[in-house]
């Protein structure tokens, strides 16, 4: 399969925070959206971006956590949102819209990990339905404010896709269900989601991308006991980090998404996924957990998994 999969020589690294990625660049009059955007890497990519003169919009299962989180923080706004319920994505949406603004940036970047098996809508299981199905039903009813000629959309996925390509058999993992895989199945979603967003929206001048942020210890780990993440390596027994030249910090955590949203350098691109601020390579076939995995970057696999998405929630902005 012939890619655009290469890096491109950002100039930027792992190590970059979301500020210096957007050095240089004014966001005044820009309006974004980030969901998730009042906690770990989502709440820096809330500030750097007010920072750099935008007004976001933080959508938030629990408003007052994000009020608070937020607080002091000029050009923010909080209203409702939890993804696992697709009434509510409908009814945020229609709020939105009924506002009459249009978005320049969303970023997709709330999501749950390697939780128990947890079922939501209609026994769906609840990391393809939260970290996927509730960020595709929102973009797909924002549809109609997102700026043409200039939008981006920005899938928050992870090298967990690595784990797992999307289970065609039983996607809501109703045998044998494995938190890891699950996970890994839903951030393939994330990747292929983008791809076909991409090719659906280009014509308007609305481009996606799907990243990996890196590894950084956030309220995302909240469903793993202490005891697995002392068994992975990532801590001790006291809780002390035990690489920290692997994780990042949130600022450098944020960066990647910030750059897909904001950075000129990818201009006239799209559907690609991206690491570390750069264009991610094709995984090699050994399994270091570098790159993109074919399998998320199928464009059939991708409209495929559209379709299915499409009718899973009801909502196709691009439907004849």
């Amino acid at each position: 399969m012939s890619t655009a999969q290469h890096k491109i020589g950002s100039g930027f690294g792992a190590t970059s925070t979301a500020d210096e990625v957007l050095e240089g660049i004014d966001l005044g009059g820009k309006l974004a959206l980030v969901t998730g955007g009042y906690s770990g890497i989502g709440l820096e990519t809330t500030r750097a971006l007010v920072k750099a003169g935008a007004r976001v919009v933080v959508p938030a299962r629990r408003p007052e956590t994000a009020e608070q989180a937020l607080a002091g923080l000029p050009s923010v706004e909080v209203d409702e949102l939890d993804l696992g319920d697709l009434e509510s994505v409908r009814r945020f949406a229609e709020r939105f819209l009924a506002s009459g603004r249009g978005l320049d940036i969303v970023i997709d970047s709330a999501g749950i990990m390697a939780c128990p098996e947890t079922r939501v809508g209609d026994g769906w299981e609840a990391q393809f339905a939260t970290n996927h199905l509730g960020h595709f039903a929102l973009v797909n009813r924002l549809w109609p404010a997102i700026a043409p000629g200039g939008a981006r959309v920005v899938s928050v996925s992870s090298r967990g896709h690595h784990a797992a390509g999307i289970r065609w058999d039983d996607i809501h993992w109703r045998r044998g269900y494995d938190k890891w895989e699950a996970y890994g199945q839903a951030k393939t979603a994330n990747v292929l989601f983008a791809v076909q967003l991409d090719k659906l929206g280009r014509d308007a001048g609305v481009r996606a991308f799907a990243l990996h942020p890196g590894g950084i210890l956030t309220p995302l780990q909240r469903h793993l006991a202490q005891e697995e993440m002392v068994e992975r390596g990532w801590i001790d027994e006291d809780g002390n980090l035990l690489h920290p030249e692997v994780f990042k910090t949130p600022q450098q955590g944020a960066a990647t998404q910030v750059w897909a949203a904001t950075s000129p350098q990818l201009d006239g691109l799209g559907g690609l996924y991206l690491e570390d601020c750069d264009i991610a390579e094709p995984a090699p076939d050994t399994d270091d957990r570098e790159g993109v995995k074919d399998w998320a970057i199928d464009p059939e696999q991708a409209a495929r998994l559209w379709t299915l998405s499409a009718e899973l929630t009801g909502v196709d902005a691009f439907a004849s």
